[in-house]
């Protein structure tokens, strides 16, 4: 039974029941209870158009369900009678899908756990081992996602509202009874990737996986500028740690493991939505990407590119972690006093600022200042490998000092 196929149309499935009537979570229990039918019978008869089964089987199990529910009658007499058996509706309902697991009255965690069950098709058991938390508290999770789903009132239609193109900005950040917009989805999705790749699930190609997905539906330059950063930074995995398990920092990594197949296909994905001039943050985050990924040694990185990049994506963002990531390029194009004096501007309670400033002050010669920062930016590390290779910075330093 190919998993694959199984999982790609759980999407579409679960629009369909919702455009029909079914509110999202009840549609959502359906769909798994027929995946859940079709594990148990696709092994020995594997239906030849498969998501319409998966339709039909769905559409009887929440008819079921919502005839078992006392509380749920007058819903049901609004209810159409089931569709008779026949060849699945073309209709692809997963671009608004990705919408609705985006809705701004989700946080973050509940908009990506949804995303991961609803868009891509992942049990609760393998979202949980991904995000390291109990099955059970994954379920709440993901369970309280659909009810606010359903509760906020979302068409079954799933589109956008009367004079607004779907993904668009709403123009009430207040009402909650709409899809999100494109930038929220894109976030969303970049949570997913930046979450790492812990249990049975591969979060970062998982999220790629959904990102190709979401560019094939609809054209928009920060989607390709999305998918050519994951793109860019997925290409370089292999080489981001040692045989034991540790950091190793872009300028010191065997670039002979980069993937150049996933570098080329992610600059020329990026140079095509470069070429429509509506830039946004993903593509300025790419284009950084683009830049350390072409240089053939790390000594050959055009910096000063690098700056003006960031300048940008300042402009576009004005966020203190991306003025913070500027600072070291300054740091590595005008030299270490300049980065210093470009960090000193920023709050010192900032992720990570520590760790960037034992780094500048390496550059700049001062080893007992930078091994004391290195020793107090590992105490401030959000986790172990982090921890580890800043514990691993600060001795090397004080090695280097007593000799």
């Amino acid at each position: 039974m190919n998993e694959v196929l199984l999982r790609s149309l759980i999407p579409s499935v679960l629009t369909v029941l919702v455009r029909r009537g079914a509110d999202f979570a009840a549609a959502e229990d359906a769909v798994q209870d027929a995946l859940v039918e079709a594990l148990r019978v696709w092994p020995a008869d594997q239906p030849r158009d498969a998501k319409g089964w998966l339709i039909t089987v769905a559409w009887r199990k929440f008819l079921d369900a919502t005839r078992a529910d006392a509380a749920r009658r007058r819903r049901e007499e609004r209810v159409e009678e089931e569709p008779a058996p026949g060849p699945a509706p073309a209709v692809d309902d997963t671009l608004q899908l990705y919408f609705l697991c985006a809705h701004p009255s989700l946080t973050p965690a509940s908009a990506v756990a949804l995303t991961l069950r609803a868009v891509g098709g992942l049990t609760t058991r393998q979202i949980a081992a991904a995000y390291l938390v109990p099955e059970a508290t994954m379920a709440q999770r993901i369970s309280r996602a659909k009810r606010t789903v359903s509760d906020v009132g979302v068409s079954p239609a799933l589109g956008a509202p009367p004079g607004r193109r779907l993904g668009e900005k709403p123009r009430a950040r207040g009402r909650f009874d709409q899809p999100g917009d494109v930038a929220t989805v894109l976030r969303v999705l970049y949570l997913v990737f930046n979450e790492g790749y812990s249990g049975d699930v591969d979060l970062a190609a998982e999220a790629i996986r959904l990102t190709r997905e979401l560019a094939a539906r609809i054209d928009h330059p920060e989607v390709a500028g999305l998918l050519a950063l994951m793109l860019l930074h997925h290409a370089r995995r292999a080489a981001r740690t040692a045989p034991d398990g540790s950091l190793v920092p872009l300028a010191e990594q065997d670039r002979g493991r980069w993937d150049t197949a996933l570098i080329a296909e992610g600059i020329g994905i990026l140079q095509r939505a470069l070429a429509r001039d509506r830039l946004g943050e993903f593509q300025a985050q790419a284009a950084i990407a683009a830049l350390h990924a072409d240089a053939p040694t790390a000594e050959e990185t055009d910096w000063v590119q690098i700056v003006e990049w960031y300048d940008e994506l300042t402009r576009l963002t004005d966020s203190p972690v991306v003025r913070l990531n500027r600072a070291v390029a300054v740091g590595e194009a005008d030299g270490p006093r300049a980065g210093l004096a470009a960090l000193a501007e920023l709050d010192a309670s900032l992720p990570r600022h520590t760790a960037v400033a034992a780094y500048l002050h390496e550059r700049d010669g001062d080893l007992a200042t930078a091994a004391r920062l290195y020793a107090e930016a590992a105490h401030k590390a959000p986790n172990l490998a982090e921890r580890t290779h800043l514990t691993r910075q600060a001795a090397r330093l004080n090695t280097r000092g007593r000799h």
